[in-house]
């Protein structure tokens, strides 16, 4: 082999690591083996966008997670409950790794010294998500919300809540129950007296939304 043959293959095996490895950051998580990149990651593979400008939440997501954390502080003794956030990460099995917006434990439930640098290995009593940062080209959102939350039972979770900014609308999923769809604009419980009401939030604080 000449050296210039050898060196253009070099630097293709270079160039297509380094594409794999950008491609491997991109992944928001894993179903069934298979990985579920952040919308928008066509983006950051084109050099269109960083990597930075599709993982982060709206302003809107972002308000509304904190209102609900601010909730779930109030009113959940640090002594009883672990609230988990940014992404946190679930590992389910060897083939499913899932993100959650708000994940609620109680402490009897996930041990102190079951706390790592890995994503937890057991089921939430709560998981809550504002939308989805997954990328929806392979299927409808629908699906992925059917699909994650039937994950998400199956693993154990026991009560699933949907916040979904679009249709202002909120879906509470339990297992072997029918899924309940509630405009945002009514007090939803999250756990026992601890309620939240996104549409009198918003206004309380002035923040007004186009149709």
């Amino acid at each position: 082999m000449c050296l210039q043959l050898a060196i253009m293959l070099s630097t293709k095996k270079k160039a297509t690591g380094r594409q794999r490895n950008i491609l491997d950051s991109l992944i928001y998580e894993v179903m069934d083996g298979k990985p579920i990149y952040y919308h928008g990651y066509k983006s950051v593979l084109n050099k269109t966008k960083k990597p930075e400008d599709i993982m982060g939440s709206s302003s809107l997501q972002a308000i509304i997670i904190n209102y609900v954390l601010t909730a779930l502080h109030k009113f959940l003794s640090d002594e009883d409950y672990w609230i988990l956030t940014n992404e946190a990460g679930i590992h389910l099995d060897n083939k499913n790794n899932l993100a959650g917006d708000i994940l609620i434990y109680k402490k009897s439930k996930l041990k102190a010294f079951e706390i790592d640098t890995q994503y937890v290995k057991k089921p939430a009593d709560i998981a809550i998500e504002v939308d989805t940062k997954a990328d929806l080209s392979i299927f409808t959102f629908q699906e992925y919300l059917k699909r994650k939350t039937t994950k998400l039972h199956q693993f154990g979770v026991d009560k699933i809540i949907w916040i979904l900014t679009a249709s202002r609308q909120v879906v509470v999923a339990r297992p072997n129950e029918d899924w309940l769809l509630i405009d945002w604009n009514k007090d939803i419980e999250i756990i026992a007296d601890v309620n939240f009401n996104i549409g009198s939030y918003l206004s309380k604080n002035g923040i007004q939304l186009k149709d």
